[in-house]
C-alpha cells in the first residue's frame, strides 16, 4: 500500500469539487492514473455547523485561510458562532470515501459523525476541530476522548467500515 506522498510520479490535482464525494473522486482518479492496477482510495472529509448553514464544510482545512493552523480554524469558527449568536450548535463530521476498484469499478460510501460544538477548546488528544466537538452521546470532545474512540466511531472510521464490509461480501462468494 502506498499514500500519495509516497509516490514520485504524482502530483495531485486541486480539490474544486463541490462536495465531500467529488473531491474524494478527483484524488482517486488522480491517483488512479498513476496506479491502475492497483485498489485505490480517495477520501475526503470536514466539518458542517447547521448555525453556520453547514460550514466550513468543504473548505473544513482552511476555512480562516490556506495556510491556518488547527487553531486559527477553530478561532474562526467560534468566532463566527459568536458574530451571529446561535442556540443551534449541531454539527456532524463528513467523510466521503471512494474506491477504485484494479477493474476501474467506482464503489463510494459515507461516514457520519453527528455532534454539536462546545463554546471552547478542550483535550489535546486530537488535530482539526476535535478540541470544539462532542460526539452525540459524549460529554467529552474528541481531543479529550482520544484516538481509541476515533478509530471505531468517527465519520472516517464508518466509511471505512462501510469498504470492508463491501469487500468482504465479495470476497465470500
Amino acid at each position: 500500500m502506498h499514500t500519495q506522498g509516497e509516490l514520485s510520479a504524482f502530483s495531485p490535482r486541486p480539490e474544486d469539487g463541490k462536495t465531500f464525494l467529488e473531491n474524494a473522486r478527483i484524488k482517486a482518479k488522480t491517483l488512479k492514473a498513476v496506479r491502475y492496477k492497483d485498489w485505490v482510495f480517495g477520501e475526503d472529509s470536514g466539518l458542517e455547523v447547521e448555525g453556520l448553514g453547514n460550514l466550513p464544510g468543504i473548505h473544513s482545512a482552511r476555512y480562516a485561510g490556506a495556510r491556518a493552523s488547527d487553531n486559527e480554524n477553530i478561532a474562526k469558527l467560534l468566532k463566527m458562532m459568536t458574530i451571529r449568536p446561535m442556540a443551534n450548535r449541531r454539527a456532524r463530521f463528513v467523510c466521503s470515501l471512494v474506491v477504485l476498484t484494479p477493474e476501474g469499478e467506482e464503489w463510494s460510501f459515507e461516514g457520519i459523525m453527528p455532534g454539536e460544538i462546545a463554546k471552547a477548546p478542550r483535550g489535546q488528544l486530537g488535530f482539526g476541530y476535535d478540541p470544539v466537538f462532542v460526539p452525540d452521546g459524549q460529554t467529552q470532545t474528541l481531543a479529550e476522548l482520544g484516538p481509541g474512540f476515533k478509530v471505531t466511531k468517527s465519520h472516517r472510521a464508518l466509511a471505512f467500515h462501510q469498504f470492508v464490509s463491501r469487500f468482504k461480501s465479495i470476497n465470500t462468494l
